[in-house]
Order: C-alpha cells, then sequence, then structure tokens
C-alpha cells in the first residue's frame, strides 16, 4: 500500500493542471442550486435515487432523458422504460421510488430550513432526514445530492472513494457493507484528510474520483 505524502504528491500534482478548472467550475454550478427551482433540487433528488448501486453515467443519460417535467409528471411506467432502454439498472424499483419520492417536491424548502453552508452537523441533520424519508436512498446517495445542490461538508463514499482510501492505508479495508457506523468512522477519515489539504470534502471527493475514474461527473 502506498502512503499519505504519496498521496498529497498525487493530489498536488494534479491542481497544477486544467483539472483543478474543471472541478471549481462544477463546485460553482452545484453553488448554483441556492437560485434554482425546487423542480430542479427535485431532479438532482431522482438522480441520486438512480446512482444508488448503480453507475452515475447512466444515471445522467436517463436524467438528461427525463428531465424536470418527466420526473415530476411521467407515469411509473414511462420513468421505468426509460432507466431500462438507457441501460440502467433496476428499471422497476428505481421508478417506483421516484414515483414515491414525488411527496417529497418541495425538497429545497425542506434542506434550506435545516442545512447551512459550511457547517457539517446541519448538513449531517439534513442527510439523516433524507435517508429517514426518501425511499431508496441511503447516507451515500443523500451526500451525493447534498453535494449536487451546493452543500459540500459531506463526504460520498462510493467504491472510488473506498479504494483510494484503503490503496493509501487510510482505512485498513474496504468494508463489504457500509452500515451507519463504519460509514461515520471512514468519514471521519476522510474529512480530517480534507482539512489537511485545506479544501471541502467536496473538492477532495472530485480529486479522489478522478484518481480512480479518469475524469468528473456530478
Amino acid at each position: 500500500m502506498k502512503n499519505n505524502s504519496d498521496l498529497f504528491r498525487q493530489i498536488k500534482k494534479l491542481q497544477t493542471i486544467a483539472l483543478s478548472r474543471k472541478i471549481n467550475k462544477k463546485l460553482k454550478e452545484f453553488s448554483s442550486y441556492e437560485n434554482k427551482s425546487e423542480a430542479q433540487w427535485f431532479s438532482e433528488l431522482c438522480f441520486c435515487i438512480l446512482t444508488a448501486n448503480s453507475k452515475a453515467i447512466t444515471a445522467l443519460s436517463v436524467q438528461k432523458e427525463l428531465g424536470v417535467k418527466g420526473f415530476l409528471n411521467y407515469s411509473e411506467k414511462k420513468i421505468a422504460l426509460a432507466i431500462k432502454n438507457n441501460g440502467h439498472r433496476f428499471h422497476n424499483n428505481k421508478a417506483k421510488y421516484i414515483v414515491e419520492a414525488r411527496k417529497h417536491k418541495d425538497i429545497k424548502k425542506v434542506i434550506i430550513k435545516i442545512a447551512k453552508k459550511n457547517n457539517y452537523s446541519s448538513q449531517k441533520q439534513a442527510r439523516e432526514f433524507i435517508v429517514k424519508n426518501v425511499k431508496g436512498i441511503g447516507l451515500k446517495e443523500a451526500s451525493h445530492f447534498l453535494r449536487n445542490v451546493g452543500y459540500f461538508q459531506l463526504s460520498i463514499l462510493d467504491r472510488h472513494i473506498l479504494n483510494v482510501m484503503n490503496e493509501n492505508n487510510i482505512i485498513k479495508e474496504k468494508p463489504k457493507y457500509l452500515n451507519e457506523k463504519n460509514y461515520f468512522f471512514i468519514e471521519k477519515k476522510f474529512l480530517d484528510l480534507a482539512k489537511k489539504f485545506r479544501m471541502s470534502a467536496a473538492k477532495l471527493d472530485f480529486y479522489f474520483w478522478y484518481i480512480k475514474a479518469g475524469d468528473v461527473l456530478k
């Protein structure tokens, strides 16, 4: 396994190229959600429902096809067909969760009341609300949603992030299952690392993701 100094050198090298500008542009786009509509926030919530146990790139294709209107108004059957046609997994379950999530189409108003910018504690509370109330979303997906609408203090512990942490001896092994206890344990290690890099969790997540995937999506 590598050590932390190897990882620091790798991240610092990546910061000197165009990737840094691309990541900053993405984060600026996410911050702009403060001025976007409830419907656009709901679209991001549906995107994150789609990413659970599935690839982000095909979830993005589904989101582009259905759009805000589709997530809010299309029948469960029509949504399932769009998911299936894009080669995305679990089309029936995901369609069902999206339709059920419509009871939370005011998600922007709810989250703004709970979460504060640059405040981990309140963002953690917002994440807990989402996990408890939105079917089909766990800690990772709820963190992903909050990042995509402008809250940058939580960790999105997907396989790419866990692989980088394991390979650099930040965690001894990848957990087979991320329950609440080990999610918070690993998240603390990730957040401590972000502080050492003097960047938000959201920015460090993008660098880790790039190391494994060779690109940044959302």
